[in-house]
């Protein structure tokens, strides 16, 4: 553990972000990293959309040395987007893609001309008629492959994403040039990796305990299988490959069961998911957060499907390796340099290996990783090894903990901001005001506020509202 610095830093920050008792990811990931920071010493005042009025006059009254924004793909972070482009600071991207959360706000506004202009301008190779997808208010999958993170990105001091694989993805969807003031790369320099920290250590003890006491609870026999699923039952979950796959798995494992640990949205008829396997499934609704971890600890193998993805880090997935369990996951991008396994060969994936390898100091896998392209198969094949083989899902739960105490606790996550910390008081925002792509930009998105203001104005014939 990282010791607390003798002296406090003589420098203030203001935090951007939901906090519990807001129910995500996110909220419980920067309410940990705020307290484990302060117990440093940081001197840090929260802002979550309750309080962020108060913003403006308290850095009026004693400026703020750093203001950092936590940004997610919901609409909890809808308020923080016009505080990051008046107050630059450090964007903390936990979802490389925030189209979904993006369109809503400006669509649920009725500023349809305000959505065109902005995805036109932050993805400028797409057909400009795609934004009709949305106005026409179909939500769709093509989402996920038109971040919509552009203005955040240009408009801090820096943005920081979770993971290399995921900061070269981002430079690489946003480089279109190089800055003509510098003739260097501004996004490679501005965009930066850091490590999520998030999951608790868990004991052999613990996890005795925890599977004995929620075994009990759902009536789940103490020798059974147990394949666990965290977390919210949305579509991107894969819920009906895994039932499809845990059908498979039964003849050769009939004491498997499916614990479904979350809250399914109403749009999703669970009941239809699970038909014929009903008596082998467990649907716990929502888990609070203090409950989490021990049922995870109780299930033999966490599921983590995600497709299509956002690019972000699986907080339940953190939370399966630091409880020791083995995880199976699909073989994502963030997943680089975590080494997996495949399950058609139960060798380690041959995709980017090196770097999978070195980034984790010895090699050993940490996961089951399955190619989207053969998901069903895959999986099936996963399930059916991990159901009759507790030798493998020992060596795994005992390899993804082992990574996870390296790469993944709070302490971690701690260190990686306080260096980003130091550096980011040494930088401009990426593209500030007189900057040449500046004027570029859809006057909505422009910080000061006053060209909007005037374009309001115009009709009325008046140049300023005194």
């Amino acid at each position: 553990m990282t010791a607390v610095p003798t002296s406090t830093p003589d420098v203030r920050l203001a935090w951007f972000s939901p906090f519990p008792p807001v129910k995500t990811g996110v909220a419980t990931a920067s309410a940990e990293l705020v307290t484990a920071l302060a117990a440093r010493g940081w001197a840090i005042d929260r802002y979550p959309e309750s309080a962020a009025h108060d913003f403006p006059w308290r850095h009026r009254r004693h400026p703020y040395d750093i203001v950092v924004y936590q940004f997610g793909n919901s609409s909890h972070h809808d308020y923080a987007w016009p505080y990051a482009f008046r107050y630059p600071g450090l964007v903390v991207l936990h979802d490389t893609r925030l189209h979904h959360a993006r369109a809503a706000l400006l669509l649920r506004e009725t500023r349809r001309d305000d959505y065109r202009r902005e995805l036109a301008w932050s993805e400028p190779d797409l057909n400009p008629d795609a934004a009709e997808i949305a106005v026409a208010g179909f939500d769709s999958r093509l989402y996920y492959d038109w971040p919509m993170c552009r203005a955040l990105v240009e408009g801090s001091r820096l943005a920081a994403v979770h993971g290399e694989a995921a900061r070269r993805d981002l430079v690489e969807r946003l480089a279109d040039d190089r800055d003509p003031m510098t003739g260097r790369d501004a996004y490679d320099e501005r965009v930066v990796a850091v490590r999520l920290g998030h999951g608790q250590f868990v004991s052999a003890e613990q996890a005795a305990a925890a599977r004995a006491r929620i075994r009990g609870r759902y009536a789940i026999a103490q020798d059974a299988v147990v394949f666990g699923v965290f977390g919210g039952l949305t579509p991107e979950k894969r819920l009906p490959q895994i039932v499809a796959a845990l059908r498979a798995t039964l003849p050769y494992a009939p004491h498997a069961r499916l614990l479904l640990g979350g809250a399914a949205p109403a749009h999703l008829r669970l009941t239809e998911v699970i038909d014929g396997v009903a008596d082998r499934v467990t649907v716990t609704g929502y888990i609070e957060e203090d409950e989490l971890t021990d049922h995870i600890a109780a299930v033999d193998v966490s599921l983590n499907l995600r497709w299509p993805t956002a690019r972000e880090t699986s907080g339940p997935w953190l939370r399966a390796l630091a409880a020791g369990k083995p995880t199976i996951a699909v073989d994502l991008l963030q997943l680089g340099g975590v080494p997996t396994l495949d399950p058609r060969t139960w060798q380690l994936n041959t995709s980017d290996i090196g770097d999978r390898a070195s980034d984790n100091g010895r090699g050993d896998a940490v996961a089951v990783a399955i190619d989207i392209l053969d998901e069903d198969h895959s999986l099936r094949l996963a399930m059916r090894r991990l159901s009759t083989d507790p030798d493998l899902r020992a060596r795994l739960g005992r390899a993804g903990q082992e990574y996870w105490r390296r790469e993944h606790t709070i302490d971690h996550s701690a260190d990686d901001y306080e260096r980003l910390f130091g550096r980011l008081q040494q930088h401009a925002p990426l593209q500030p005001p007189g900057h040449p792509r500046h004027a570029e930009r859809p006057i909505h998105l422009r910080p000061d506020g006053d060209e909007q203001l005037r374009a309001l104005l115009a009709p009325f014939g008046l140049a300023s509202p005194l």
